[in-house]
């Protein structure tokens, strides 16, 4: 009885590691579902000493498995974060309309939408380019075919 319930136990946290990868749950459920396996095949050793001793022997090589398998799945990057300093020169357009002294409007530059201010009121809408930036609101003025 033990052991078919470590096997559903371990089937479950299988099938929801699959739907919400990242939780670690490969290494107790495959932990769970081998010790159910043994425990099917020799009922007396879940009882005895030797079980979590199988359980520990089953977990190291599953848990570098898994991490190895893990590192090849979501190799590790640079973080993405936009500094806005270098968003000076950036072209983007009006989303929500600016007023002069006000950080109400808003500018789409590339998919990122940020608060902006600019010396004359823009209409949603309109293609700006970024003059300067201070902290996390930027200042655009009208793009100028020139």
């Amino acid at each position: 009885m033990i052991a078919v319930a470590l096997i559903v136990l371990g089937a479950a946290f299988l099938i929801y590691e699959a739907f919400s990868p990242g939780a670690f749950l490969v290494i107790p459920g495959t932990v769970m579902i081998i010790l159910g396996i043994i425990g099917s095949v020799y009922p007396d050793i879940m009882m005895s000493w030797w079980s979590p001793v199988i359980a520990v022997v089953i977990a190291v090589p599953v848990t570098v498995l898994t991490v190895k398998a893990y590192q090849r799945l979501a190799v590790p990057g640079p973080p993405e974060t936009t500094v806005t300093e270098s968003l000076i020169g950036k072209q983007g357009t009006v989303t929500s309309g600016t007023k002069p002294g006000t950080l109400k409007g808003k500018v789409k530059i590339g998919s990122e939408i940020w608060s902006a201010d600019s010396e004359e009121e823009l209409e949603t809408g309109t293609p700006v380019v970024v003059v300067k930036s201070e902290g996390v609101h930027i200042f655009v003025r009208r793009l100028t075919e020139e």
